[in-house]
């Protein structure tokens, strides 16, 4: 059993015990591999927040799972449900989410966090003209992203897996970073191991080639689902004297979003956010990710052996993409690097987060979507709601896409998740845990 102790244990962040007679939960905004997420208010202080709920029956046959595979993971998935609420409970700035309380029933554990009205990233880049964002959007969101990547950083924490769907906007317009369920605790990295070298490219020799493919097919090779709990790897993590760096060997993020280290298997550190950067902003640029495939055996396949294709002239942002996109994490740009390049001159970091008008602010409030959101749908229990998505799932929590569950009673809202799962890109397919997207 989950010991809810475990869930609200740092003194130094007293955070209050949420009991759902005082959640009013009314819409399902996503779902994922461990729960879903509602738009709920407290009752007791009136305020409306985002409520991530998971299925204690889930997690317990994932560890039942694991424990009978022999793997040496025991109590892997007891880990990760208390290691995101430890990240967030030690959150102290404006590009990330306040942990607003915990839960725990007999049936499911959960917590609580701040809504973004703005909702996220991807949905706001598809209302551009020709689903793309025109510059100066881009550094503004860019510039975000860096500082909220140099706070994890400072923090120990390895992201590993930013996108666009995990990129919030808030009702002031600034971004906000959630779902930490993929990331990892790491050394802080040194600044001697945080320069990139300036050694000019050389070409891998042929037995790193043949080993760096040999691991690429045993992944791709592999069989293994994205949302298969089996193709979860521990945390585990190595210490590599020849970088001065802890790095991580877990299997770990979403397909068209990782980096060339994670797919070779040699041990990632804080780079690999970096990496996911430069996919971003080509998102952004060009309204595509660069390297994705037919499948995820090409999709890993290009990200270990094509250039991105950068069409149009030169400019300053497309330069960044490229160096954010270098295969050789020892050389890839670094966070100085990045803060000085030209595509940001002329930028005050100091005053970013203080701007009053940042390029899009959410027309609708947080009040405003929950009377809208009251006015077609009834409370819901969310246990059973929980509970019932994961039973027809099967063990694991597989998702079943696009097909209601009309013996929930909640079928408006079991729809309004199927529908947020169709409109947030079914091709952004996460591994290991398969991570919420939406909150």
């Amino acid at each position: 059993m989950i010991n809810d102790e475990e869930l609200n244990r740092n003194p130094q962040h007293s955070v209050p015990t949420l009991a759902l007679d005082r959640l009013e939960a009314v819409t399902a905004l996503g779902r994922g591999a461990k729960g879903v997420v509602f738009l709920a208010r407290d009752e007791v202080k009136d305020e409306i927040l985002a409520l991530k709920v998971i299925s204690r029956d889930s997690i317990e046959k994932k560890s039942s799972k694991t424990v009978k595979s022999g793997n040496g993971n025991e109590g892997n998935e007891y880990r990760r449900v208390t290691f995101e609420q430890e990240v967030l409970r030690n959150f102290n700035h404006p590009l990330f989410p306040r942990l607003r309380g915990v839960l725990g029933t007999d049936k499911v554990v959960g917590y609580a966090i701040d809504y973004c009205p703005g909702r996220d990233l991807n949905s706001l880049r598809r209302k551009q003209t020709e689903q793309m964002f025109s510059d100066g959007i881009i550094r503004f969101f860019a510039a975000e992203l860096v500082l909220a990547l140099e706070y994890l950083h400072n923090l120990g924490i390895v992201y590993r897996d930013l996108k666009p769907e995990n990129i919030m906007i808030q009702e002031n317009g600034h971004i906000m970073l959630v779902d930490f369920d993929l990331s990892a605790k790491l050394s802080p990295i040194s600044p001697k191991s945080s320069t990139p070298t300036n050694s000019v490219n050389q070409t891998p020799s042929n037995s790193i080639k043949k080993k760096r493919f040999s691991l690429f097919q045993r992944y791709c090779n592999s069989g293994i689902s994205p949302d298969d709990s089996a193709s979860q790897a521990s945390v585990n993590s190595e210490h590599t004297e020849s970088d001065s760096v802890e790095k991580s060997n877990s299997f770990v993020g979403t397909e068209e979003y990782v980096a060339p280290e994670i797919i070779s298997g040699k041990g990632h550190d804080f780079g690999v956010d970096w990496w996911s950067l430069g996919i971003v902003l080509h998102e952004m640029l060009y309204g595509t990710t660069p390297f994705r495939g037919l499948n995820r055996k090409e999709t890993f396949y290009r990200i270990l052996t094509k250039s991105p294709d950068l069409v149009g002239e030169p400019t300053s942002l497309r330069n960044l993409i490229r160096k954010l996109l270098e295969k050789d994490p020892k050389k890839r740009i670094s966070l100085e690097g990045i803060k000085g390049h030209n595509y940001f001159k002329g930028i005050d970091w100091e005053l970013i987060l203080g701007i009053e008008r940042p390029p899009y602010i959410p027309v609708q409030t947080e009040k405003d979507f929950w009377e809208e959101g009251t006015e077609v749908i009834n409370k819901i229990d969310v246990e059973l709601f929980v509970q019932g998505i994961f039973e027809n799932a099967g063990e694991g929590g597989v998702q079943n896409k696009g097909k209601p569950d009309h013996s929930l009673n909640t079928n408006n809202n079991l729809e309004n998740v199927n529908k947020n799962d169709r409109l947030r890109g079914q091709n952004h397919r996460s591994f290991e845990a398969n991570p919420f997207s939406v909150f």
